[in-house]
């Protein structure tokens, strides 16, 4: 998970850079009101690109976040392990990844409701540069912050898997790994 995110975030950081790029250069060219300078239409496309994309990105780490930790739940529950140290610290880390993934889809929210705003001549070109700047930080440190929680997840999880194998081969019973195998072969 940690590479599919990292190229979905870095793609998402590069359009929100280059949305806030068009934005500031149809602005200086007051592309908007110059029928014939589509800078304008690139960055009212590219924005709206970007924004459909940090809302997926960041749903995407509220549903692995939700779904590893429903997981976690399950193997205690069903290998009777104890609820400190793996399955707390990954409701632990579920709760620290949600409000800035939260921050960073709602401001992405408001800069184009700001934007949109802004074009219409209702509201001040200002509000949306601002939010615009503001949407840049909190995807930076909302990017950083869920990173960290991946990497610690993925270890969190490949110690729940040993200690199901340790709890499987201490009954008598097959490795996940030795399970999968045996299975393959069977459907062979």
């Amino acid at each position: 998970m940690t590479r599919i995110f990292s190229i979905l975030a870095s793609t998402n950081l590069l359009l929100l850079v280059l949305s806030f790029i068009l934005g500031t250069a149809s602005k200086l060219r007051d592309s908007v009101h110059n029928p014939s300078d589509s800078t304008f239409w690139y960055h009212f496309l590219i924005g709206l690109t970007t924004s459909m994309l940090t809302l997926l990105v960041h749903c995407l780490i509220f549903t692995y976040f939700l779904g590893t930790g429903r997981w976690v739940k399950e193997v205690k529950i069903a290998y009777g392990l104890a609820d400190d140290p793996l399955p707390r610290l990954t409701r632990d880390l579920k709760r620290r990844v949600f409000p800035p993934a939260l921050y960073a889809m709602l401001s992405a929210i408001a800069t184009g409701a700001a934007g949109a705003a802004a074009q219409v001549q209702v509201s001040p070109w200002l509000l949306h540069a601002s939010l615009a700047c503001l949407t840049l930080v909190i995807n930076f440190w909302a990017f950083g912050i869920e990173m960290s929680c991946l990497r610690t997840n993925g270890v969190v999880l490949e110690q729940v898997m040993r200690e199901v194998d340790r709890l499987r081969a201490e009954r008598g019973l097959l490795t996940n790994a030795e399970a999968l195998e045996q299975e393959r072969g069977q459907a062979s």
